[in-house]
């Protein structure tokens, strides 16, 4: 079964890979996925509110 901290791992980088200025400024992304990851996990709540959304599918580690 995956941690509350496997998902937030998961949707952090998910949401830095995709944001607008990730080419322009990478190393920007990186510290954009290392405070959401961060945040989600001080508030694990919001964090499982995401799963089973279109940011992280519930079964996203099933297949990995």
């Amino acid at each position: 079964m995956s941690s509350i901290r496997d998902f937030a791992k998961a949707i952090s980088i998910r949401i830095a890979d995709e944001w607008n200025g990730k080419k322009d400024f990478p190393e920007d992304a990186d510290l954009l996925q290392e405070i959401l990851e961060k945040l989600l996990l001080m508030h694990p709540g919001e964090c499982r509110q995401l799963i089973g959304t279109g940011i992280i599918e519930e079964d996203y580690f099933d297949n990995i």
